[in-house]
Formats: C-alpha cells, structure tokens, sequence
C-alpha cells in the first residue's frame, strides 16, 4: 500500500514539472529516479526526453559540442580579461586626453573659419558649392520629425560599422558604451543592412534629387497610416466577432426560449382537449342524473297515496336535492364557457390554471350529488315492501347526517387525517364492517366507482402531499421483507413532490429503507434509483440521488457501503460527463481503501462499468494506478474481479497496453528485488536469492496472474500490428516459419511481438534466478505461461523463438537464425558468464526449461532427449559436483509437479537404477526421494519401490545410504499396509547389515516417517531400536557410540511425542531407555535429560522406586530436584557399589496405570531435541 500511495505522489510531481515546464528540475528527477532504482515512475519522464519533437538531435550534438568551461581555464580567461581591461583603461585615459586637446584646435579653427567666410570671394563660392546645394536639398526635408527605433537602430550600426572600418575604434569603443539600450553586435536583415552602409547611403543620398526623397518620405508616411488603419480594422473585425459571438448566444437562448414556450403552448393545447372531454363526461352525468330524476319522481307519485308524511318529507328532500342541481347545472355551463374562452387566449396562464381549479371544484360537486342521489335512491327502493316505521328511520338520518350534501364529501376526501371523526370511539365502523353485504354495499361500490374517475390535477397534489407525509410514518411499521413492496408509492412522491426539501426526506428513506439489505432488496433499490435517474433528469440525479447515496459512504453496515459502490456503476450514466471522472472517480477511490472485501469487489466491479462513461483520457494514469492497487490487495475475491473485469475495461479504454506491461515487468521485478537475501556471504548464489515475505509473494503471484491475462491481448495487438501485409490472415495468425523467416530479415520493426521474447522472457528469467527453491507456487504459475505462450503463438514460435532464449540462459548453444540482427546481442547477453551465473541458471531457469518450454504437448519427445542427455549422458562425460547434481535434481522434481511427464521420467531413472555408474544412481535414489510427494500408492508400489529395493542391494555402500533416505520418504508420504511392510522387509535386510553407518541410516530414515506413519511401523521401530540397545557395544570409540546413541535418543524422543501403547511402553521403550542410561559416556546431556523425564512420566509413580534401586548403578539423581546437587547430573560422583536388585525385578514392579496425558509436552521435547543437534561437539564434551 505505501508503495502504491508513494507511486502515485511521484506521478503528481513529475505531471507538475512537465505541465510548468520546469524541464532542469524533471531531468535531474528523472536521474534520481534511476538512480534509486524506481524504473516504473520514471517511464513517463524517459519517454518525454527521449521524444524528438521536444529535444531535437541536431540541437542536442549542438550543445554537446561546446566547450565545458573547467576552474582553471575560468581562472585564466579572468585573467587575461583582467590584462585587457588595464590596457584599456590605459587607452580610454590617453583618449580622453586627446578629444580635448581635438576640441580646442576645432574651436580655434572654427573661429577662423567665421572671420574667413565674412569675405566674398569667387573661389569661396566656388569650393563651398556643394554645401550650399546640400543646404538647398535640405531645406524641404525640414519636418521628418524624431527619429524612430528602427531608423535609430539602422544608423547606429552603420556608425559603428564605419568607425571599426575606418579605424576609429577608441571611439567606437566609446559610441558602444553611449548606446546601452541597443545591441549593436546584432543588426536585424532590413532593407537599411547592408555591407558598408554608411558609404551606401552618402552615395544613394548624392545621387537622388528632392523629388524622389520627398516622394519616398511620403510613401513611408502613407505607409505608416495604412498600418495604423489595418490595426484599427483588425480591432474592430475582433469587437464585431466578440458581438457575433454575444449575439449568437443570445439567439440560442431566444431559440431555446421559444421551443419551451411552444411546448407549454401545446401542453396547454392538451390540457384544454382534457378539459372538454371531462365535460363532456360531465353532460352525459348530468343527462343520466336527469333520466333518474324523472324516474323518481314518477315513483313517488306513485307511492304518495300510501306514505303522504313520508312522501311530504320525500319531496321536500327531493326538490332540496333537485334545486341544488340545478344551481350546479347552471354553474358547469358558466364554467364551460370561461374554459371556452380560455383556450381561445391560451397564453394567459394564471388564468388557465384558476379555470383548472374551479373545473375540477365542479367536478367534485357533481360527484357529491350523484352520490347524495344514489344514497337517496337506495333508501327508497325498499319502500314497497316494508312498513312506515321502517322507512322513517333511514330519511331521518339522511337529514341529521347530511344536511348539506355537497359538503361532505369534500371534507372526507381532502381531509383523510380527519375521516375517524365521524367514528369518534371507533364502534360504528367496525359495527359497519361486521354486518353482512346489504343494499349498504351498494353504497361503497358507486364511490368505489366514482373513483375510478380520472383524478383532477389539485387532486393528485393533495394525494401526493397526503402520501409523502404518510410514508415516513408507515415505513417503520412494515416488515423488513416486505418494505421494498413501498418501492412505488417512494417513487412517485419523489419524482412528482415539488418541495425538494420533502423529496430529500423521501429519498433518505429510499436509501434507508431496509438496515442491512441482502443482494435481491440491493438490486430492487438499485432498480427504483435507475428508474427514478430516467425520469427526473441529470441535475435532479446530481443534486438529490447521489448526495443521498453517497453519505452513506462511511455507514457502519458494510450492505450501506455496497449501495454506494452499485450507485458508482449505474448511476454514472444519468448525471455529467464532468461529474463521472471527477466526483465518482473520486467516491470509487475512497471505497477501494475500504476495509470489507465486498465493498472492494464492488468498487473493482463498478469501476469498470464506468470507465466506458469517461469522456476524456487525463484520468487514465490514475486509474491504472487504482487498478494495480486492487490487484494487490489481499483477498483473492477483488483480485479475480480486477483481472476478470477491470483489467480488459481499462485495455479497452485507454489503449494503453504498452504502459501496463512495461508498469507489470517494473512491479514484478520490483517485488523480488526489495527482498532480503537468503544469505549475506557475498559471491555466492544463495546471495543472490531472495526470501520472499507473504505480502510479496502474494503480489508476485497476482502479477504472474495478470500477466496471464494480458496474453491474449499482446497476441491480437502483435497480429494486427504484423508488418508483412503480403502474408495472409491464417498464416499470420499462427505465426508460422515463412513469417518468422520475413521478421528475422531485419528490415521493418514489430514491437509488439519483439516485447515478448526480448523483454517479457528476460524479465521472467530475472525473477527465476531471484526466487528459492521452495517457491515452486510462483515456478508453476510462470510455468503455466510460457505454456499459454506457445500454444497462442504456436509451434513455430515455441521452436525457432522461445526454445533459443532459453537454451541460452541455462548455458547451452542455440541456433539465432530467425533473430533479426539487431537483437542478436540482447539474446546472448542472457548467456551466464560466471560459475554463480552458472548455478543460478540451473536453480531457476532449468525447471522453466524443462515444464514450460519444452513440457508442451507437441514437445515431449524432444523433452525427453534432453533429458536423458541431462541425466545420462552428461554424468558419464565429466564429473559433475554434488551441489550440480542435487540442483539437476531439483529441476526434475519440479519436473514431476506435473502428472503427464511421470512415465517418461520413470524410463529414464530405470535407464539410471541399471546402469554402472555409481553417480548416476546415486542421482536416481535421490530423485526417487524428492518425487516420492508427487505420486500415488499405484505408482509408489509399482515403480519406487522396485527401483528402491534394487538400489538397495548395490554393492556400493553410498548407493546403499541413499536408497534407504528414499525408503524412509516414502514412509513418511504412505500408509498403505503393504507398502509399509515392504519397507519393513528391505530395513530389516539393511540391518542385517551389521554396519553402525547402516544402523543410523535406517533408524533417522524411519524417524522422519515417524509422525506421518502407521502404528505398525512406529512399533516396529521401537522394537528394533530396543533389540539394538540390548546387544552389548564392543567399540571402545566413544565417538561412533556417541552416534549411535545419539540416533537412538532422537528416535526414542519422536516415538514419545506420538500415541504409543500401553504394552509398548512397558515391553520396549521403557527398556530402551534404561538400557541408553547404561551408557552415561555416550549420552548428550540434553538427551540424557530428556531421558530421565520421559522415563519419570511414562512409569507412573515407580521411578522414584525405580531410582532408589538403580541410582548406584545408573548415576540417577534420587529425584529430579537433585539434578543440580552434589550429587546430581553436574555433581555426580563415581559409586562402585553393586545394585541390590536385579533390573529385571523393577520391571516387572512397573506399574502399568497411564500416566497424564503429556503429550504436548512430549512434543515439547522433540523440538528440543532438534535444537539440541545444533550443538558443537566441544560443547557437549565440556558439558560431559
């Protein structure tokens, strides 16, 4: 993360340099770049001043030529300046002197002249001829006015000119000083400079005549004012652009002015033929209400001669009801005609909306007295067949109820907060609810109809006032999971409330509605944004949605955080193009640093669906940047949507492939590079070998991953930049030998394919050579690509290319042919030069060689022969170096990560198990050993094994040795029972041996195995290593049995830290420890310690008895307090007396009651035990 925020600080810098056009300061950044190694920041600057346009190479060798000024020549030319300027001084001096020694001889003759010219005399006249014509030439030229810059400039280098070529250069000298706001060294090409100018115009000025130089005076004149008229018209051509421009604007403005008032010209238009349809509807109401009138008129006659009170009441109700309609009827008509003349002066607005008003006011009444009729009509209609008494009651309350029809409607409809008030305590509703379907259902069902009316426009405000103030209340009380049920009615008082500060409230209880959303209710929120983004516009987005969303930006709910990062992605399309690169860009920035994985997969996700909204490129470099900060980040969830998304958006969008690998080799060598060496010797390889930490290893993997990625676009951009137009589409798109013939020839360029082999392959090699031998992850994943690059480019590549490069790199000769010339010494420069060079090649390049190069499928035949010739034939011509050998041993186990090569690797050891080289088995049983964790039991069974157990029984004991490491290998890796009992058949052939090295090799073979074995052949060791400490030792070197016991210790330790039996602790470890105690010279302290702990915790409570009878013999302490005593393990003294008991007797008094569990600490204890191997043997000696 630091290196990604100091990348990103550098790039400011270096855009603030090249913007402000500090170039000095950029170049020596660029320097210091290199020189600190950051080789990825300083791209942008090596292309700026490596581009021609902006540093020309003429320009370039130009200054390169000049003379770099040292101190001493400095110092000289001082000098020599110095002697210069005396002289000088000397001369200016002796000068001056002179000019007033000049002016007093001209002052005296001029007097003389004066007193001369008083006295006419013909030859005065004839001598002084010239001047008097020059004084009559000059007389008209009298008002030429000052001098201007040019002519003064003109003249002043003509002086000058004539001063140095007539030889007065004091004054020259002087005239040089007098003129300091001109530079006389430079004269400009003018008419005026010309060689010997002053000469030129004494002669141009004798030889013209008045006419002509009046002429030319006036001609510059007109000149002159042609160029202050041009001037003033070119000021005026550019104030009438400037009003053009005013008046272009304004007339858009107009135009768009008038498109809007024709637009609510014909909106009103509409709203006008809406209106006449709403009144024709209200005729044919009208018409229908008369119909029924009549009929009830005609019913009451008719009913008048049985109910008169009834009737009486009836009529006077009725023709209450009849007269208020007729009021009514009159009132439509006279709104009728105002909307008629409404529509003939539609312009006037106010009005038009007053008429909408009273017409829907109209409409309304018209509906309260249909439904006061139909109320009327259903209490009557039972009149026939029921009593008086029965018909009074509903009449009387119609009257009470409604004594004004047309008022009570209104109020329950524009007052819904108040429709309980007729139910003060609630009981007559639900007493209404609970009865049965009646003629009062009727009732309902007209105002149920009556609703479905259209709705006036005061209507459908009031609804939407009615609903924003009630969806706020409502929202709380419905179930979480059925809140986005709302999702409509929010939308709708959105959208249509016109209070913004009412619409900001709602839309905070959009963004809110549900507290922590699953992905589904994500989504339907998300949906009603986007529709809502349609309908309201750009600016309404802008300045109501995404505020709204964006403060939830920092929500403590992750769900809110993820609402943000959609809204990013889908939300971009309805607002600015301005806005996405600047204020989203800059929220989907703030949401990669979020510490939740979703939101950072989210914000990779979104960001590539909004780059394809960006209208400019000036964002491209921090986008990159944002990319391989997601690509680096630690959860592998937003890693595979960054290459799987974000990775081809970004290629699409900017085009920029070039930079991004350039960027990606920079990294990926960068990573390894910052690492700590594994060693610090200087000179040796493992100096030059990196340990990788989690966090690079990680970052080098995704690299290698995008890498991958990236393949497919180098090999589309290096097919369509293919410059031999002549080679046709199939061909050029396997990239077959006749078009790598054509690019070896040298003659055009192809940069995009030359990245691959020249750059991309030496990158790759450099990481190889970088990179330990335990990161086989990061061998795989560069395996795999060198895999995807011959099958993209093809066999042809794979042979004549990539084959080449690395041949080279590992040492070998290779055939360059279809190189172009001018690469040829970047390919060899691979070639390792120094026996470090040499082993690093082997360690990193050899396994690349080998899998990814010639482990293709259309190559294994090929990777078969070298590798025999590996193997086989060159361990028969020199004598390689073991440390040779185990690395060609490594390749090949890496080699085996790979199943399809095992058959062919088997041959080939079987070639080496039967040959007669001793070195050549030995290599065998060692690859045997390393492949064993790539196999299974089949192959365990049917091919290690036999070659392991013929390997055994060489003669050569050092073939013998390594065999039984392979044994103890596959021990270790394989449970199966049969595999375990050849194992154990082969070790005990290996101890018949008798030999002590066999011994020890087969005991720390089946150590190793220990943890990861059966109980069978935990137990078999065991038993063998007791049956070897009961045979007597007959060596009398105490360093051979300081070996052995020490094996045996080891092995007795991580035997305890497993689940052994209780009837093997009793019959053989217990035994095997004593038997170890016997010899007290043989023994490391720490494992005689070790000892005597596991002895006290494996017998229970009997080691204290245990002690007691043995302690004369054995030296034990009488308890583990006393090991430090005098006589304790430090103080012990000789003791010669003889046990009272025989051993035998303790053991068969050995409790067999479990101790307490301790194996951890057990465990405990072997860990120790390997620290303890670490010691030197003078220090175990000085401890004895």
């Amino acid at each position: 993360m630091m290196d990604v925020e100091r990348s990103s600080l550098c790039n400011c810098v270096v855009n603030f340099l090249l913007e402000e056009n500090y170039l000095l300061t950029a170049f020596e950044l660029l320097h210091e770049l290199l020189d600190d190694g950051r080789d990825a920041q300083a791209i942008r600057l090596k292309e700026f001043f490596s581009d021609p346009s902006h540093f020309p190479p003429d320009q370039i060798s130009r200054y390169n030529s000049l003379r770099v000024l040292d101190p001493q020549s400095l110092l000289e030319e001082k000098e020599a300046i110095e002697e210069k300027l005396a002289l000088c001084e000397y001369e200016l001096r002796l000068a001056q002197e002179d000019i007033v020694k000049l002016k007093t001889e001209l002052q005296r003759k001029e007097d003389l002249t004066q007193d001369k010219s008083s006295e006419p005399s013909v030859s005065n006249h004839v001598n002084h001829a010239p001047e008097i014509h020059r004084q009559k030439r000059d007389a008209p030229f009298s008002d030429l006015g000052p001098l201007k810059a040019n002519e003064r400039k003109d003249l002043n280098c003509a002086v000058k000119e004539y001063l140095l070529v007539a030889g007065y250069r004091l004054t020259a000298m002087t005239f040089y000083e007098e003129v300091t706001d001109q530079n006389l060294d430079v004269w400009e090409k003018s008419p005026a400079s010309v060689p010997d100018a002053l000469r030129h115009y004494y002669y141009q000025y004798l030889s013209s005549t008045s006419e002509a130089a009046e002429e030319k005076i006036s001609m510059i004149r007109e000149n002159d004012s042609l160029k202050e008229a041009n001037e003033s018209l070119n000021h005026e051509k550019l104030c009438l652009m400037k009003n053009k421009e005013l008046a272009e604007g304004q007339i858009n403005a107009l135009t768009k002015s008038l498109e809007a008032t024709q637009k609510d010209l014909k909106d009103k238009e509409n709203l006008t033929q809406d209106l006449k349809q709403a009144l024709e509807n209200q005729r044919k109401e009208l018409n229908d209400c008369r119909a029924e009138i009549t009929s009830l008129k005609m019913h009451i006659e008719g009913s008048s001669s049985l109910q008169n009170p009834v009737a009486a009441n009836l009529d006077s109700t009725q023709s209450q009801a009849i007269e208020s309609y007729k009021e009514e009827i009159k009132s439509l008509q006279m709104e009728i005609e105002r909307l008629r003349a409404e529509k003939t002066n539609i312009s006037d607005l106010v009005d038009s909306s007053c008429g909408d008003k009273e017409s829907i006011q109209t409409e309304e009444k018209v509906v309260e007295m249909d439904e006061n009729r139909t109320q009327i009509s259903h209490h009557i209609e039972p009149a026939e067949v029921v009593d008086s008494n029965t018909l009074v009651m509903p009449v009387q309350t119609f009257d009470n109820s409604t004594p004004k029809p047309e008022e009570n409607l209104p109020e329950s409809i524009m007052n819904p907060s108040n429709s309980t008030d007729g139910f003060p305590d609630g009981r007559n509703l639900s007493q209404q609810e609970e009865k049965p379907p009646s003629e009062d259902s009727r009732l309902h069902l007209n105002s149920e109809n009556l609703g479905s009316e259209p709705v006036p426009e005061n209507m459908g405000l009031a609804t939407i006032q009615i609903l924003a103030d009630a969806l706020p209340k409502i929202v709380p009380y419905v179930l979480i999971n059925h809140r986005e049920e709302l999702l409509p009615l929010i939308m709708c008082a959105i959208e249509r409330h016109p209070d913004s500060s009412t619409r900001d409230s709602l839309t905070h209880t959009l963004f809110n509605l549900i507290k922590r959303p699953d992905e589904q209710q994500r989504r339907i929120i998300m949906d009603a944004c986007v529709n809502l983004a349609k309908n309201v516009g750009e600016m309404r987005t802008e300045t109501e949605l995404l505020p709204q969303c964006w403060e939830q930006i920092n929500h403590t709910y992750e769900e809110r955080r993820l609402l943000v990062a959609q809204s990013c992605g889908e939300l971009a399309e309805f607002v600015r193009p301005e806005i996405r690169d600047s204020l989203i860009l800059s929220i989907v920035q703030q949401l990669i640093e979020d510490p939740a994985t979703v939101v950072r997969e989210a914000a990779a996700h979104n960001l590539a669906l909004l780059l394809p909204l960006f209208p400019l490129m000036d964002k491209y470099f921090k986008v990159e940047e944002l990319m391989f900060q997601l690509a680096c980040d630690p959860s592998g969830v937003v890693v595979e949507t960054t290459l799987k998304e974000l990775l081809p958006a970004i290629i699409n969008w900017g085009n920029k492939l070039d930079h991004i690998l350039r960027v990606l080799l920079s990294h990926i060598l960068g990573s390894a590079q910052r690492c700590p060496p594994l060693s610090g010797v200087e000179g040796s390889a493992e100096s030059h070998l990196r340990v990788l930490g989690e966090q690079e290893r990680w970052n080098l993997d995704v690299s290698l991953r995008m890498l991958a990625k990236l393949l497919p676009f180098i090999h589309q951009k290096a097919i369509e930049t293919c410059p031999f137009s002549s080679v046709s589409d199939s061909i050029r798109t396997l990239l077959s030998s006749s078009i790598l013939e054509l690019y070896a020839g040298g003659h055009v360029e192809w940069p995009a394919f030359e990245w691959v082999h020249v750059d991309c392959f030496s990158g790759l090699l450099q990481l190889a050579c970088l990179l330990p031998q335990k990161e086989d992850n990061l061998r795989i994943r560069m395996t795999k690509f060198l895999l995807a690059v011959s099958e993209c480019f093809g066999d042809s590549y794979l042979i004549h290319i990539m084959l080449p490069v690395f041949l080279i790199a590992i040492g070998d000769d290779a055939d360059l042919t279809f190189f172009p010339p001018n690469i040829h010494s970047r390919i060899k420069g691979l070639r390792p030069r120094t026996a470090v060079a040499e082993r690093l090649a082997i360690l990193g390049v050899l396994p690349l060689l080998l899998a990814g190069v010639l482990g293709s499928p259309g190559k294994r035949q090929q990777l078969a022969d070298y590798l025999r010739k590996l193997l086989l034939e060159d361990a028969t011509k020199e004598s390689r170096s073991t440390t040779h050998n185990m690395d060609i041993v490594n390749a090949v186990r890496f080699l085996c990560t790979f199943e399809e090569h095992h058959g062919m690797i088997f041959n080939i050891l079987w070639e080496m198990v039967v040959s007669s080289n001793i070195e050549m088995k030995i290599s065998a049983a060692n690859i045997l050993k390393v492949i064993v964790p790539y196999i299974d039991a089949k192959v365990a069974s049917t091919h290690v094994l036999p070659a392991l157990i013929t390997l055994g029984s060489d003669q050569n004991l050092n073939v013998k040795y390594a065999s039984i490491d392979a044994f103890g290998a596959v021990a270790q890796h394989f449970k199966n029972d049969m595999i375990v009992d050849k194992i154990r058949v082969q070790m005990d052939a290996f101890l018949e041996d008798g030999s002590l090295e066999a011994t020890i090799a087969v005991v720390r073979s089946l150590v190793v195995a220990v943890p990861h074995t059966t109980e069978r052949l935990r137990d078999y060791l065991l038993s063998k290593i007791f049956q070897l400490t009961n045979t007597p030792v007959s060596s009398t070197d105490v360093m051979r049995r300081r070996q052995r016991a020490n094996a045996f210790c080891e092995a007795i330790r991580a035997l305890d830290a497993t689940d052994l039996s209780a009837n093997s602790i009793r019959d053989f470890l217990l035994p095997t420890i004593q038997n170890l105690l016997k010899d007290p010279d043989a023994l490391d302290p720490a494992h005689k310690e070790a000892l005597e702990i596991i002895l006290k915790e494996r017998s229970g409570g009997t080691f204290e008895a245990l002690s007691k009878v043995m302690g004369a013999h054995l030296g034990i302490a009488s308890s583990v307090t006393s090991f430090f005593g005098e006589g304790g393990l430090l103080g012990k003294k000789e003791i010669t007396e003889s046990p009272t008991e025989p051993v035998e007797a303790l053991q068969s008094a050995a409790s067999p009651a479990a101790a307490e569990d301790t194996r951890f600490m057990r465990i405990m204890r072997v860990t120790d035990m390997l620290r303890g191997k670490g010691k030197n043997p003078e220090e175990t000696h000085q401890n004895q």
